[in-house]
């Protein structure tokens, strides 16, 4: 498998800027091409406030908003002829997490940030993440507010439980591993047994990633003192990792944002890009 469409929303805030960044890197190593998609929100109007404001003041404030998502496109187009990458973007009027969810099943990836921009056109920007991960049907790479640019996929840390969501996400992202100078696949608190991962944690898919010409090592830690969320990305850190693969809401969604868990934990306290699935 190849990857070579990405999907990438953009504005003209400064995390629209570490998004495209992102995007060129990954494009850049695979050929690939870089759609910017600009979402233009037509806010709702309750019945009882329509009479306070007029159709002509409705009409100035969305051609504002055109003229914003006009100037994110030329500023994209703009990077993407200096990067010399194939591209193209487009405007399109809904809901942004409706939009970016459609749009990214005609591609291979969608990039979104961490932190996600905070203009008028792109409302709702703080729910981007778990929702279109939760909507999409397509891998999301998470970036976080603190890339600006730098490597991504050089050295991958592999989050494995032996799961389904873990075993979508090493698919979705097997076009990187191949790619990937080394690849670590990390088990946090094992645990032998028929449902366990025996003796050897995260070496069957060392094996399996090895036929795929894929550079894997298979690893494991213990704590019961530290979440494992926590664990992952002081691996991370130990590592030297620039990416990290992992498997979105193994639990309901409900569960995890009321309980905790890592999927949580990652998108809140990530330290480099994550490229999830579900």
């Amino acid at each position: 498998m190849s990857l070579k469409d990405i999907i990438v929303p953009i504005d003209t805030t400064d995390a629209s800027k570490s998004r495209v960044e992102a995007a060129i890197t990954i494009a850049s190593a695979h050929d690939a091409h870089i759609t910017g998609v600009v979402v233009l929100y037509r806010p709702y109007i309750p019945p009882h406030a329509e009479v306070e404001i007029s159709a002509e003041l409705l009409e100035m404030r969305q051609q504002a908003l055109r003229d914003l998502a006009e100037e994110a496109g030329e500023i994209f187009q703009k990077r993407m002829d200096a990067a010399g990458c194939s591209s193209d973007w487009r405007i399109v009027e809904g809901d942004p997490i409706d939009v970016m969810s459609e749009q990214a099943r005609y591609g291979d990836l969608l990039i979104v940030s961490q932190n996600p921009s905070a203009g008028d056109f792109l409302p709702g920007g703080h729910e981007m993440p778990d929702r279109v991960i939760l909507s999409a049907g397509r891998p999301v790479l998470v970036v976080p507010y603190i890339y600006k640019e730098g490597p991504i996929g050089v050295r991958p840390l592999v989050a494995w439980d032996a799961g389904r969501m873990a075993a979508r996400a090493v698919h979705d992202a097997m076009p990187l591993l191949e790619k990937a100078e080394n690849v670590t696949i990390m088990v946090a608190n094992p645990e032998a047994g028929a449902d366990g991962h025996g003796d050897l944690p995260g070496a069957d898919l060392a094996a399996h990633l090895a036929r795929h010409g894929v550079n894997a090592t298979a690893d494991h830690t213990v704590s019961r003192d530290m979440d494992i969320g926590e664990l992952l990305l002081s691996r991370v850190a130990d590592e030297r990792a620039d990416l990290l693969v992992l498997g979105a809401y193994g639990h309901a969604r409900w569960r995890e944002l009321v309980l905790g868990g890592v999927t949580a934990h990652i998108l809140e306290h990530m330290t480099v890009p994550v490229l999830m699935s579900h």
